[in-house]
């Protein structure tokens, strides 16, 4: 014995709950005319629809939706790859959520679960030769890519980049980045 055909199952489900639930617009919005919906207040018309083995409806996949769709999950995966690098740099708390809109208790939970210690205090100050290294370094690279001062992202790659080749925390490149633009020294 065949069985009935699960895409009229679903959509009789579908409809069903919208019914129960006053939603008559989404109902009406998958085809149903006034007369079918009010067929399905009856439980054995409903029960035809439901277990016929011919399907009665047909599925149409929106293709600009899907590809968004998939695209933001891909976005999402870029951002906490993202985030957990410049955790692993030594970005404060602050600066992540200034980002990314984290809680506290979020990004506590990803340095957790990327396996950072709990760091207590501030880091360090940089010293005269960090600082005007790191100023060499910075400038040569806002002026080789480009970067307009006012691009706090693309500084935030900039600062990424630096603590990576200079071991420095980001935090500390962050904040004389910061300190730099605001004193009007660019």
């Amino acid at each position: 014995m065949s069985n009935p055909h699960p895409l009229n199952q679903a959509v009789i489900a579908q409809a069903l709950h919208d019914l129960r639930n006053g939603q008559l617009r989404r109902a009406k919005s998958m085809g149903f005319e006034d007369a079918d919906l009010d067929a399905l207040k009856h439980p054995a018309l409903a029960s035809v629809l439901a277990n016929a083995l011919v399907s009665w409806c047909c599925v149409t996949v929106n293709r600009d939706v899907v590809q968004r769709l998939l695209h933001q999950a891909e976005d999402v995966s870029q951002e906490v790859v993202r985030i957990d690098r410049l955790l692993r740099l030594g970005a404060s708390t602050e600066l992540i959520s200034k980002f990314f809109g984290l809680t506290h208790q979020e990004i506590a939970l990803r340095r957790s679960i990327i396996g950072l210690p709990k760091r207590k205090g501030r880091h360090p100050v940089l010293t005269e030769e960090q600082d005007c290294d790191l100023w060499n370094r910075w400038s040569e690279t806002v002026k080789e890519r480009g970067v307009a001062l006012t691009n706090e992202t693309a500084m935030l790659d900039i600062a990424a980049d630096l603590a990576e080749s200079m071991n420095l925390p980001i935090s500390v490149i962050w904040s004389a980045i910061g300190r730099w633009i605001d004193e009007g020294l660019v």
